[in-house]
């Protein structure tokens, strides 16, 4: 049985414990609250400019007859690349857990499919993940989640759009948690280029006069757009991470109060144990000296 000041040491470290994941919770809330404003001025946005995409793009693709941009090009997929999405600290539930887990999925169900299949990582925890698995990653994207901002996603997505145009890649998929609420993340796996015409969200019939010409303001939006859905995914994941991460802490925080209440039960029958016994020996000890 443990001693009473063992019962003590083990109360303070869990009382210390409860005091961390309490602070992190908080931290992780406003972190969460900021989170979910850059993805509600964020959505709108992403949705008017693929309305006016799919709106400009259609109407070139009759004017011409063909594919109005390289980024809306569909050729055979030989070589594929899976951009991987986790956070960079962990403690955050199954999270990170669950995008592994669909990437693993992923390459296993599409292996024989490409004559290429590639990975790129986005946050710590996946790039150490596929190391220590000695799965190769063509690129990691180390830092984003540190200072996430337009700029970053925008780099990250001309990047990839320089290798599409190049016919390095023929296509490219984004695997994140779509932010639903704070214990609520859906893992989703999206393709970003080629960019899918019809999927774009369809906005008025309007038409435009174009200035200067319809292709150099078709060479303006797709980059944005692809840009504007790496930004967006980027925001989701960060959202789920925090809302993950402060209901994993709220959950720590709880267990570590009932843990406290155990222990000082435990505490104070160790100790009433301890002072009957004492009571017994004197007593008997008086009774002896009669």
């Amino acid at each position: 049985m443990a001693s009473l000041r063992d019962i003590r040491k083990r109360i303070r470290s869990v009382k210390s414990t409860q005091k961390i994941t309490g602070a992190m919770k908080l931290v992780a809330a406003a972190k969460l609250r900021r989170a979910q404003d850059a993805i509600l001025t964020a959505r709108p946005y992403a949705v008017q400019l693929g309305g006016l995409l799919h709106r400009v793009a259609t109407r070139a693709h009759d004017q011409h007859g063909n594919t109005p941009h390289p980024l809306l090009e569909h050729r055979e997929p030989k070589r594929v690349l899976l951009v991987v999405m986790t956070s960079d600290r962990g403690q955050c539930g199954a999270f990170n857990a669950n995008i592994l887990k669909r990437a693993e999925r992923f390459v296993a169900e599409n292996q024989g499919n490409y004559e290429s299949l590639q990975l790129a990582t986005v946050g710590k925890k996946g790039a150490e993940y596929f190391r220590k698995r000695k799965v190769a990653t063509v690129r990691d994207f180390p830092g984003v989640f540190h200072e996430l901002t337009f700029r970053r996603a925008s780099e990250i997505a001309f990047g990839l759009a320089d290798e599409f145009k190049a016919h390095d890649l023929d296509a490219v998929y984004l695997l994140y948690n779509e932010f639903k609420n704070a214990a609520m993340q859906r893992v989703v796996v999206e393709s970003l280029l080629p960019i899918v015409h019809e999927e774009l969200p369809v906005g008025d019939d309007a038409d435009y006069i174009y200035e200067p010409n319809q292709e150099q303001v078709l060479d303006s939006l797709v980059p944005r757009y692809v840009a504007t859905h790496v930004w967006r995914a980027l925001l989701e994941s960060f959202a789920g991470e925090q809302g993950a991460r402060m209901t994993a802490m709220d959950g720590a925080s709880k267990n570590a109060k009932e843990l406290v209440g155990s222990l000082t039960l435990a505490y104070n029958r160790a100790r009433q144990s301890a002072i009957t016994t004492e009571l017994m020996d004197i007593v008997g000890g008086a009774e002896a000296l009669k």
